[in-house]
């Protein structure tokens, strides 16, 4: 019987939501033991989340460094850590833990700029270690069933991609001093150079991109900031082109007012259409051209990526922590592959890596350049 892989986690403490989540999400399929954290760099409230979460005080930690100096030194190390900071801390942490022989599971973006996400990807490399990217999403059994159709050829030839991700909780009004005092996704020095395009702009582009298979060349953006004082970017908007000559639109918005989470995306091909809301994630929808839309459903759609991704029978929903777990799951499946010597499973082989980190970073910088010149195309970098 297999043991659980010892995890470490670098913020997330007391009150943080996706440090919560992730750790809700690692337990799920029970392939994980939380043994260590940096949960806070303040040494009393490290030790008080560390305690809350039933960790020994010694390998509760208020500096990252030390973290991963001491626990690769350790016989009962940890062999993985998820990063749950703020996005300008994403690149460094994770580079501590690679450089001390550790995987990282880290939530998007990778980090701040497509260089930082290039010196990510060549170090995990070079270490053979893993680095999973948390693009939630791409882990529900229904949009790895769409990909899985899309890849047979079930929808033709890809024509047009649609994706939407839009919210509210940026809509009101806010003070001079730019956002409520502890929320850091105002501040470029913490959130980086976009708001809305590095925070779900980012979902919204990799989604599209798991599910089509397909990267656009070529960008044309505008950004808008619509909340007066604010600094960054509020929304975003995006035409796509696609070497294969499909084109695509993409949006997303945190000042959409009456949207709580709406995650669309809508795949146009020669032969049918695919369409999935992420606030109904067990209902994809099939219409062949010409023919009657059909209602597809976990449990009752028949392909081996969608049957990875699925828990309960049919009837019972699975909704965001289940699709998050899937990332864990995967993530696990490929450290175990690692530690044995063994190729990436076929089951794990969808699992968002450091590649599609720098593939998000990519389309970031080519949206912000193209918003500087004036919403001109714009090319990705290669």
């Amino acid at each position: 019987m297999q043991r659980r892989i010892r995890l470490g986690m670098v913020g997330g403490g007391q009150g943080a939501f996706i440090g919560a989540v992730h750790r809700i999400a690692a337990r799920i399929d029970d392939q994980y033991e939380l043994v260590a954290g940096a949960l806070s760099s303040d040494p009393a409230r490290a030790q008080a989340s560390g305690a809350a979460l039933h960790l020994s005080p010694d390998r509760c930690y208020s500096d990252y460094r030390a973290m991963a100096l001491a626990e690769s030194a350790r016989a009962d190390g940890i062999e993985a850590v998820a990063i749950v900071t703020p996005n300008h801390l994403h690149a460094p942490v994770a580079t501590a833990f690679l450089e001390a022989g550790i995987h990282v599971i880290c939530d998007k973006p990778l980090g701040i700029s497509l260089a930082e996400g290039q010196a990510l990807a060549a170090l995990a490399g070079q270490k053979k270690l893993l680095f999973a990217l948390t693009h939630t999403y791409s882990g529900y059994p229904l949009l790895r069933h769409a990909k899985a159709m899309v890849e047979a050829g079930d929808i033709g030839a890809l024509r047009l991609v649609q994706v939407e991700y839009s919210q509210d909780w940026l809509a009101d009004a806010i003070g001079a001093g730019g956002m409520s005092e502890g929320n850091w996704h105002n501040d470029p020095r913490k959130a980086g150079p976009g708001g809305v395009l590095l925070d779900v702009g980012l979902h919204a582009y990799h989604l599209a991109q798991f599910v089509s298979g397909l990267t656009p060349h070529a960008v044309l953006a505008e950004l808008s900031t619509f909340v007066p004082h604010r600094t960054l970017d509020d929304h975003v908007q995006v035409m796509l082109r696609y070497a294969n000559g499909a084109k695509g639109t993409l949006w997303a918005s945190q000042v959409a007012t009456g949207c709580e989470n709406t995650v669309r995306l809508r795949l146009f091909g020669s032969k049918a259409q695919l369409d999935f809301d992420q606030e109904q994630p067990n209902e994809l929808w099939f219409t062949p051209q010409g023919g009657n839309r059909q209602l597809l459903r976990p449990g009752r759609v028949d392909s081996a990526a969608a049957r990875h991704a699925t828990r309960v029978p049919a009837g019972h929903p699975e909704g965001y922590l289940e699709a998050f777990a899937q990332l864990y799951l995967d993530a696990a499946l490929r450290i175990r592959a690692l530690q044995a010597g063994e190729p990436v499973p076929e089951a794990a082989r969808w699992l968002p890596t450091v590649v599609d980190g720098v593939a998000g970073l990519a389309f970031a910088e080519a949206v912000l350049r193209s918003h500087a010149d004036g919403a001109s195309w714009t090319t990705l970098a290669s």
